[in-house]
């Protein structure tokens, strides 16, 4: 019970807003105009047609005297028209929301004997009502207006009226409320995925705070991420530095088996540097901009294909994007350049959905044990058993610097087993 109700109720918090704005107001109307239309429609036409059926009484005991005409005189008197008619009305016909008729009719029934039925739809503002009085039928023409207040179905009316005009007053309210947190959510929802939009708090003193303390975050992540970035600058220039001289040294060495193996150690160590200042510098100083996703695609696979890997592309038409093309070409490298490592053929997937576009990387090779995906992910993991990312003299980076181009673009890097070729499948999944 709890979930289907939960499936009915509006998701979004400009509609329950609304629901819990407008619910009690029509609530509390229907409540009262209910309480309302018993209390004092009911008496009042309790009463009104109780004067009028003593009026009734009198003229039919002036029938019951034989006196006809001076029964049709005084009937016309007050207002009635007598006459006789060969068959009754033996219901009540009335209106579905004329809810004073009923009364005017049991009223009827209760104090004038002989009542059969009454009809209120065949004359406007009339009552013709039938009776059995001596062994004749008789019909009374009455005046609506003499036997009931103005109908409920007016005041009703009324608040139907009144309740639409406050609920549009209540929308266009709400909507302006909600506005600014719709702008703080689509600034947030931006900066996940690594866009830097315009956003100045407005609203509710509340909204205005959480969109304050939204700005601060942003700043600090920001200063974070550049002073982050400019030490790491730092450091690439103080270690390539020696590594040089390294080099340079070795270079005017004989060349032997231990000056080769040296220059090895240090081609290691700056491809080692390399792809640490890759992972710990992101793409933080990289811009957005709007790219052709199956075309950066089909870049990358091209630059591996002619660096001899067998790769198949399965990607049509355009898609285009706003993205960081260098940290997206990085990742789509490194997820091809493991599938390189440990399987003879690759292939790469272009899958476009309305929020998220994937690019999916497979591969014949043996795969990740599933138990270890996630630890395959995290920065300069080593596995042990059939695949090892860091084969090849790799420090576990590939995977990360992937998932964090992944994350970084609102999106995130899965692993599984891939269907069609049995290996590895990769899938780095980018917000749209």
């Amino acid at each position: 019970m709890t979930l289907r109700l939960k499936s009915i109720l509006p998701r979004s918090l400009y509609g329950r807003a609304l629901l819990i704005l407008v619910v009690p107001i029509v609530t509390i109307q229907l409540v009262v105009s209910i309480a309302f239309i018993q209390r004092h429609f009911e008496r009042v036409t309790q009463q009104m047609t109780g004067a009028v059926a003593t009026e009734l009484n009198l003229v039919f005991d002036r029938l019951g005297a034989g006196d006809m005409q001076e029964a049709k005189v005084l009937a016309s008197g007050l207002g009635f028209t007598l006459e006789p008619v060969d068959s009754v009305i033996a219901e009540v016909r009335r209106e579905a929301w004329d809810l004073s008729g009923s009364v005017v009719a049991e009223t009827l029934r209760a104090e004038v004997p002989g009542f059969t039925g009454a009809d209120m739809l065949a004359e406007d503002n009339r009552v013709l009502a039938d009776f059995q009085r001596d062994g004749r039928n008789w019909r009374v023409g009455i005046d609506r207006r003499r036997m009931s207040a103005t109908n409920p179905h007016q005041l009703l009316v009324l608040m139907i009226v009144t309740s639409v005009l406050m609920t549009v007053i209540s929308y266009l309210f709400l909507r302006n409320q909600m506005a600014p947190i719709r702008r703080l959510a689509m600034a947030a929802e931006a900066f996940g995925k690594g866009q830097h939009i315009p956003y100045k708090p407005r609203g509710a003193v509340e909204v205005r705070a959480a969109g304050a303390a939204f700005l601060d975050m942003r700043a600090r992540i920001e200063r974070y991420l550049e002073s982050r970035t400019r030490m790491l600058s730092g450091v690439s220039h103080d270690l390539r530095t020696p590594l040089t001289r390294l080099k340079l040294g070795l270079s005017m060495l004989p060349e032997d088996e231990e000056t080769a193996a040296l220059l090895g150690d240090v081609a290691d160590m700056e491809r080692l540097v390399d792809e640490f200042l890759a992972f710990a510098r992101g793409d933080a100083t990289e811009e957005t901009e709007e790219v052709d996703l199956v075309g950066l695609v089909r870049h990358v696979v091209e630059n591996a294909a002619r660096s001899g890997q067998s790769v198949d592309l399965v990607a049509t038409g355009a898609v285009p994007m706003r993205l960081r093309s260098a940290a997206v070409s990085r990742a789509l490298e490194n997820l091809l350049t493991n599938a390189r490592r440990f399987a003879g053929k690759t292939r790469v997937s272009v899958i476009v959905g309305d929020r998220f576009a994937r690019i999916v990387v497979e591969d014949n090779g043996p795969g990740i044990p599933m138990d270890r995906r996630d630890e395959a992910v995290q920065p300069f993991a080593r596995l042990d058993g059939a695949r090892d990312p860091n084969k090849g003299g790799g420090v576990g980076l590939g995977l990360s610097i992937a998932a964090d181009v992944a994350r970084s673009h609102g999106g995130a890097l899965r692993l599984g087993e891939s269907e069609t070729l049995g290996g590895l499948r990769a899938e780095l999944s980018l917000a749209r």
